[in-house]
C-alpha cells in the first residue's frame, strides 16, 4: 500500500515564551516548533530542566502532517485540569509539528479544576497568537535540464511564471535547475516548459518538499 499524499498543514511561524499571571500564580508557556516526537520529548525535557523549580510543567504536542501523533501530560495537576486543555487548543487551531509546555509556579491561592482549564488554555492560546502561523503546502521538485546557452533565460522565465526555483547545477553537459511546482500544477508544467523551449528543456521528478506561507 503507498503512503499517502502529503497535504497542507499548519504549524508555528516561530518559538515563543509568553507569561501570564492568574490569581498569583505564574503561567509561562513554551512553544517550539519539532520535526517528530524525539524532537517534542527533548524540548519538554529541557524546559523541565530550566524551571526545575516551578510546581508543574505540564505539556502537550502534536507530530506529523498525515498521521498525526498526540501527547498530554498534567505533571502532578489534577486530571484533564492542565495538559488536555492544552492539547485542545493545538488542535482546535490546526496546527502540527508543535510542542507546548506550560510552566506553573503556584502563587498560594487554589484555582479550581474549571479555573486550571480556562488557564492552561488560555497560555497557549496567547502564545499562539504571539507565535504566529504558517502554512506548509507540499510541492513536486523537478529538475530542469537545459543546455548553457538557453538556461539563464529559462531561469527568467520560470521565475516570471511564479515558479519557484530551488536552485541550480552546472554540468560539463548544460544546467539542472530545481523547480517546486504544486503537485496539481505538474502536468501543466511539462506543457508550459515544452512550449517555452520548443522541447529542448526536460523535466524529471527529484522527490517532494514543502513550501511555508505565512498566514
Amino acid at each position: 500500500m503507498s503512503e499517502p499524499s502529503p497535504r497542507p498543514y499548519l504549524t508555528l511561524r516561530r518559538s515563543v515564551s509568553q507569561e501570564t499571571e492568574v490569581k498569583k500564580s505564574r503561567f509561562i508557556c513554551h512553544l517550539a516548533r519539532v520535526g517528530d516526537e524525539d524532537e517534542a520529548q527533548a524540548f519538554v525535557a529541557a524546559v523541565r530542566k530550566e524551571y526545575w523549580d516551578a510546581r508543574h510543567n505540564c505539556t502537550a504536542f502534536v507530530v506529523g502532517d498525515v498521521q498525526r501523533r498526540e501527547r498530554s501530560s498534567d505533571d502532578g495537576e489534577p486530571g484533564g485540569t492542565a495538559g488536555v486543555p492544552m492539547l485542545e487548543v493545538l488542535r482546535r487551531r490546526g496546527i502540527t509539528d508543535t510542542v507546548a509546555v506550560v510552566t506553573r509556579y503556584f502563587g498560594g491561592i487554589k484555582l479550581g479544576a474549571g479555573g486550571l482549564v480556562r488557564a492552561y488554555g488560555s497560555s497557549v492560546s496567547l502564545a499562539l497568537d504571539e507565535a504566529g502561523l504558517l502554512e506548509r503546502r507540499p510541492v513536486a521538485l523537478l529538475a530542469v535540464t537545459a543546455g548553457h546557452t538557453r538556461a539563464g533565460r529559462l531561469e527568467n522565465e520560470l521565475r516570471a511564471a511564479g515558479h519557484e526555483v530551488r536552485g541550480l547545477v552546472y554540468t560539463a553537459d548544460g544546467v539542472r535547475i530545481e523547480v517546486g511546482v504544486p503537485e496539481a500544477e505538474v502536468t501543466g508544467f511539462h506543457a508550459w516548459l515544452a512550449e517555452n523551449t520548443g522541447g529542448t528543456a526536460h523535466a524529471e521528478a527529484a522527490g517532494r518538499s514543502f513550501v511555508e506561507v505565512p498566514v
